[in-house]
C-alpha cells in the first residue's frame, strides 16, 4: 500500500484499538492538550482519536486541512465542535455501546455505598471504633423507587440491574418515551418534579447540552424526600454543585454521589468531598478493562471512514 494514514491520539487507548490502527496508520500522541499545541500537531493528520480531557475545538478542526474523521473514545460529544466538523466535512463517530454496563454498575456501587454508609463505617473501623457498626444505621435498596433522568442505554441498563437485582420500582424522565423498556421493567415515565418527589434513588444520565446545564438545581432538589439519594453519572455541569452541597449540609437529602464534577479535575478541597453523606470517584465509571477495549474499537469506524466505508456508529 501507499503511505499510511496519520492519526493523532489525545491519550493512549486500549491495545485492541491501537493494534488495529497500526496496520494502516502512523500513530502520534498529543504533546499536550492545550489548544495551541494541538493546532500545531494537526496540520497533516487524517484522523483524531479523542479520549479523556481537552477538546476538539473550532480552531483545531480548521487547522487540519486533511482531517477526515474524529473518533470519540466513549459516548459524550460535548467537547467536540460538531458544528465546525460538519461545516468542514469532517465525519464524527463514537462508541455508544462501549460503557453502558460499566457505568450502570458504577451507579449501583455508589448507591450501595451511600445507602449502607460505607464511608462512615470505614472511618469508624480505621479509628478503632468497632461499636459504630451497631450505631450507624443504613438502608436497603430492595423495593425502593429508582428515578432515572435520561433513559438511554446507560439509564436503561441501570434500571434493569436495579429492577432485577433489588426489585426496585422504576421511574424515568426522558424527552422521548421508551414503551418497550417500560413494558420490560414496568417502568413509568414522569416529569422531573414528579420523578424527584417519588424516587428514593435518582441516577442522572443526561447528555450535557445548553438546556441540561444546571437542570438539576435547588428547584428540583426541593422535591426530594429527606431520605433520598442523588447520584450524578453523566456530566458535572448538569447539576448545580452548590445547590447539592447546600442540600447535604442542611440534611434536606440523605446523600449524594458523583463520578463527575463541575470543574475537572476536581480540587482536593472541593467541599463535597468533605461531606460524610457524599461519595465520589474521579470520572472513572467507564474505566474497566472491558469498557476500555470496547471504546478503543472506535478505531474500526475511524478506519472505515478513512477508507471510504460507512462507520457502524456515525454521529455526523
Amino acid at each position: 500500500m501507499g503511505s499510511k494514514y496519520k492519526v493523532l491520539l489525545y491519550a493512549p487507548v486500549h491495545s485492541q484499538g491501537t493494534e488495529l490502527l497500526k496496520e494502516k496508520c502512523d500513530l502520534i500522541y498529543a504533546v499536550s492538550l492545550e489548544e495551541k499545541d494541538l493546532v500545531a500537531q494537526v496540520k497533516d493528520v487524517d484522523a483524531i482519536l479523542f479520549r479523556g480531557s481537552g477538546a476538539v475545538t473550532k480552531a483545531i478542526i480548521e487547522s487540519a486541512p486533511k482531517l477526515k474523521v474524529i473518533g470519540k473514545h466513549g459516548v459524550g460529544l460535548n467537547a467536540i465542535d460538531l458544528v465546525t466538523a460538519k461545516k468542514c466535512g469532517v465525519r464524527v463517530a463514537n462508541t455508544p455501546t462501549a460503557n453502558f454496563q460499566s457505568v450502570a454498575e458504577h451507579f449501583v456501587v455508589l448507591a450501595i455505598m451511600l445507602a449502607k454508609k460505607i464511608k462512615l463505617m470505614q472511618r469508624a473501623l480505621e479509628s478503632g471504633n468497632w461499636s459504630a457498626g451497631h450505631k450507624i444505621i443504613g438502608t436497603d435498596l430492595h423495593g425502593k423507587n429508582l428515578g432515572v433522568m435520561g433513559f438511554g442505554r446507560i439509564g436503561q441498563q441501570t434500571a434493569r440491574i436495579c429492577k432485577n437485582a433489588f426489585g426496585m420500582n422504576v421511574f424515568y424522565q426522558d424527552k422521548i418515551a421508551h414503551p418497550e423498556t417500560e413494558k420490560e421493567l414496568t417502568a413509568k415515565r414522569l416529569d422531573p418534579a414528579a420523578l424527584f418527589s417519588k424516587s428514593d434513588f435518582i441516577s442522572i444520565n443526561l447528555p450535557l447540552f445548553p438546556e441540561t446545564r444546571h437542570l438539576v438545581n435547588a428547584d428540583l432538589i426541593k422535591h426530594m424526600k429527606p431520605t433520598a439519594f442523588l447520584i450524578n453519572m453523566a456530566r458535572g455541569p448538569i447539576w448545580n454543585e452548590e445547590d447539592v452541597l447546600k442540600a447535604l449540609q442542611e440534611n434536606r437529602i440523605a446523600g449524594a454521589g458523583s463520578d463527575v464534577f463541575e470543574k475537572e479535575p476536581a480540587a482536593a478541597d472541593n467541599p463535597l468531598l468533605k461531606m460524610d453523606n457524599f461519595v465520589g470517584t474521579p470520572h472513572s465509571a467507564a474505566h474497566t478493562e472491558e469498557s476500555a477495549a470496547k471504546a478503543s474499537m472506535v478505531a474500526e469506524d475511524v478506519l472505515a471512514i478513512l477508507e471510504g466505508r460507512e462507520p457502524r456508529f456515525p454521529v455526523i
